[in-house]
């Protein structure tokens, strides 16, 4: 079964699609094989990976408004175990398409369910807003990692969009959790890139990643190569920040099920003594 991670922050500019794109290739070149979905109208993931959202002939608009197989959509990228479900200017229409749907608010579950066990990851890149498609996305993920940039305004919305999860989690999707918050866009030479640090962490404590994306050139270069940093410059800064966050999140998952698989042992212990 794979593990849902949606990617969310309606506040433009916090790093949410570069997130999206280096974690996803980060979790690839470490041979977990993965799906970024790109559930932005805007298809700067779908660039991001290499392919021009113009030729893109079918995308998740065409699965969720038209019910199209998911496995007739996807696309394999040119990095080792990284597949991209494209997006399209026309998700900009779906909102409205979907509004008086039954069932609007799962219809990205539906998909996403078809393709549960077909990989290890499946993330998903959000729009900058909290409108039906972020819902959808959120409705159909185990988790949510929210990017928070190191700037003046980085706690700014964040109780709004925490709120949402909450209203979701009550709704519609029980099962959700909060995978962690992603200090991004982290400058060593700004006092305020080490206070915003310092403030993020006193408020969210544990939910923080200990993983900090710090601001790099080739980081920025990269997407207009349509490649993620780890294929474009494995050796800088972005691109080992991104592994390292892989890695954070793959042993976060393994120390999870240990601590799942302990409590099952100790579970079937109690019934053994009770007989």
């Amino acid at each position: 079964m794979a593990k849902v991670i949606a990617i969310a922050n309606q506040k433009g500019g916090v790093g949410k699609t570069t997130t999206s794109i280096n974690l996803a290739a980060s979790l690839a070149i470490l041979e977990r094989k993965t799906l970024l979905i790109d559930a932005d109208p805007q298809a700067n993931s779908t660039s991001g990976v290499g392919f021009d959202p113009k030729q893109v002939k079918q995308s998740i608009y065409e699965c969720m408004i038209n019910e199209v197989p998911p496995g007739d959509v996807i696309l394999e990228t040119d990095t080792p175990n990284l597949f991209l479900m494209p997006s399209h200017l026309d998700l900009v229409g779906a909102e409205i398409e979907l509004i008086n749907h039954p069932d609007r608010e799962k219809i990205m579950k539906k998909v996403i369910d078809k393709l549960q066990n077909d990989y290890e990851y499946i993330l998903i890149d959000c729009s900058p807003s909290l409108g039906l498609i972020t819902v959808n996305a959120l409705s159909g993920a185990d988790s949510v990692l929210i990017p928070v940039q190191c700037e003046y305004f980085a706690l700014e919305g964040l109780g709004k969009l925490l709120n949402t999860i909450k209203i979701v989690q009550n709704r519609l999707n029980p099962e959700l959790q909060i995978e962690g918050i992603l200090l991004t866009m982290y400058d060593t030479r700004l006092r305020l890139s080490n206070q915003v640090v310092a403030e993020v962490k006193r408020h969210f404590q544990d939910i923080v990643f200990n993983t900090i994306i710090h601001r790099n050139t080739r980081l920025g270069e990269a997407p207009s190569f349509g490649k993620p940093a780890i294929m474009y410059d494995a050796d800088s800064k972005g691109a080992i920040n991104h592994l390292n966050l892989a890695r954070e999140l793959i042993e976060g998952e393994e120390i999870e099920q240990v601590i799942s698989d302990t409590a099952i042992e100790d579970k079937v212990e109690d019934i053994d003594e009770r007989k």
